[in-house]
């Protein structure tokens, strides 16, 4: 349930801090003495938008706490944990901060978190029922998650949205695939235009690069022979070469006998350097052999580069092993189209599967839905005719819809509250009174079903009064005995019938006008019910009937 409550900063309210108590809360006050500023910050804890105006002292942050008991909330904590957020057995504590330059901070258990994810545990927590929330019940989207909450069908739909998420995909992969089969229809005659081409030119991987340095050789070969040459006169064929100098050394060498060191083996060293310098030199007459001035070579090395720039230049590419590419993913291209039909019959069988899992669930969905829409519309039509509705009769229709996220159903329910009205959309027949008495009436009967720890009725109230206030009263304080209620009330009746009563109330100092909240003795109960019941003159007639409503 909800603890307490801090807020400081924060428009008219300077600070205030609120103990909550389990049960019925009651919290009462004159119009605009702050008790929707107090809401107002409270939906700052479920992630609410921020506005730096609430803000009252631009020299100091905004904070808004709210502390949770929590314990043995297992369904809470697992969800926590698996979010990576904080967790205490005892207490959860929510903060949102607003500074004046208006950065939002959010906090789980003092951590800083997203805002999201302090929206998630504060929707765990909490339900703040607000006026706004009255027209929810004329939306289809509202009325199908009442029939759902009470059919008990949160793990169904969880396996029907995965099944249904199955066949968007799969629908959207047999989409694509049909629009490119398509395209590659269209695009056929030139891609196997295009892919000849590039099969007639032959291409093997690094010919460009081969082909150009070959013909940088070609184009300069005379420079070329003549450097050969001279490197394998220099080494083996002049007067005084190479392989002769170090002949000329080796026979020193001999003569050096008694001087040289054996172990540093001089003369075998200087005849592997002969060795290998007389192979460098049969290389370099090899090569030089090889290299021949064929003017028909370089024609046709240019005229196979020709080729292949043409169509590096017609594609857009850099070189020949990008053309080789190009000519792989046309020829796949082309394969994928011939094997076509087989693929798309692939993907229709797969949506079809797809589909058959996702309806397969979502009928079973829908029987619970009918079944349970039965039980419900009676069940409310019991639940609300004592709140001034003797008449009313209620049906939910459950009729088939296209399939959906939500399956393929479309919910609609269908009230009349006088015996010679025909059944209407409750959106379209029911007045803001009765709006209020449904809304408190479905809230009532799933309750039970509820894991939320606190619920807060703001005004649901409005527009009844008399026996009907006092029924709803009894009602919000029958929800109670399963969870935290709070109710903002301006009728005496529903503030008679809470266990605390709370009242907001404005206070003046010399510079400012401050919101305030206290918890009401059972003395100040009776003059604060009293003022309800008649007035700003509080006499011994309204303090009676006061008193008679506290004991009542």
């Amino acid at each position: 349930m909800l603890e307490s409550l801090h807020i400081s900063n924060y428009a008219l309210i300077d600070r205030i801090d609120i103990l909550f108590h389990e049960g019925f809360n009651v919290i009462t006050g004159e119009t605009g003495a702050g008790k929707s500023i107090i809401l107002g910050a409270l939906s700052l804890i479920l992630g609410g938008r921020a506005d730096t105006r609430v803000v009252a002292d631009h020299s100091n942050k905004s904070v808004i706490e709210a502390v949770f008991t929590v314990d043995e909330y297992d369904e809470l904590k697992q969800f926590c944990l698996s979010a990576d957020i904080e967790w205490d057995d005892d207490r959860c504590i929510l903060r949102r901060e607003i500074a004046p330059a208006g950065r939002s901070r959010a906090f789980v258990n003092d951590s800083p978190v997203p805002l999201s994810k302090l929206q998630a545990v504060a929707m765990r927590l909490i339900d703040i029922h607000s006026q706004h929330q009255n027209q929810l019940l004329a939306t289809p989207e509202y009325q199908l998650t009442v029939i759902d909450t009470l059919a008990g069908n949160k793990a169904k739909l969880a396996e029907y949205t995965a099944r249904y998420n199955a066949l968007r995909d799969a629908v959207r992969r047999l989409k694509a695939m049909r629009m490119q089969v398509e395209r590659n229809r269209e695009d056929e005659e030139f891609t196997r235009y295009q892919l000849e081409q590039l099969e007639e030119l032959a291409l093997s991987p690094g010919e460009q690069e081969e082909l150009e340095n070959e013909k940088e050789v070609l184009t300069n070969l005379s420079t070329i022979k003549d450097a050969l040459q001279r490197a394998t006169s220099v080494l083996t064929r002049a007067d005084s070469n190479a392989v002769d100098l170090i002949d000329t050394a080796m026979d020193a060498c001999e003569d050096l006998d008694g001087v040289l060191n054996a172990s540093d083996e001089i003369p075998s060293r200087l005849e592997s350097a002969k060795i290998e310098i007389a192979d460098i030199a049969s290389t370099l007459e090899t090569l030089d052999e090889q290299l021949s001035a064929d003017p028909g070579r370089l024609e046709a090395i240019d005229e196979r580069l020709n080729s292949i720039y043409t169509l590096c230049h017609k594609h857009r590419l850099n070189n020949s092993d990008e053309l080789i590419a190009l000519r792989d993913t046309l020829r796949k291209k082309l394969e994928d189209l011939d094997n076509s039909d087989d693929r798309v019959a692939e993907l229709e069988k797969e949506a079809r599967r797809a589909k058959a899992l996702a309806k397969e669930t979502a009928l079973e969905i829908s029987e619970s839905r009918k079944e349970e829409a039965v039980r419900f519309a009676e069940h409310l039509r019991e639940v609300a005719t004592p709140l001034g509705m003797k008449n009313l009769r209620v049906e939910v229709e459950v009729l088939p819809a296209d399939m959906g996220p939500t399956g393929i159903d479309s919910v609609t329910f269908m009230v009349a509250f006088n015996k010679n009205q025909s059944l209407m959309p409750v959106g379209d027949t029911a007045s803001g009174g009765e709006i209020s008495r449904l809304m408190l009436s479905i809230k009532t009967i799933i309750a039970s079903r509820m894991s939320l720890p606190s619920i807060i009725f703001d005004e649901i109230d409005t527009g009844v009064s008399g026996d009907v206030a006092n029924r709803m009263a009894l009602m919000m304080r029958e929800i109670s005995k399963s969870l935290q209620v709070t109710a903002i009330t301006h009728l005496p009746q529903v503030a008679a019938k809470g266990n605390t009563q709370y009242r907001v109330y404005k206070e003046d100092d010399e510079n400012s006008t401050h919101t305030r909240i206290m918890q009401l003795t059972p003395e100040q109960r009776v003059n604060a019910i009293a003022e309800m019941l008649g007035g700003a003159t509080v006499d011994d007639a309204a303090r009676q009937a006061a008193i008679s409503l506290l004991n009542s």
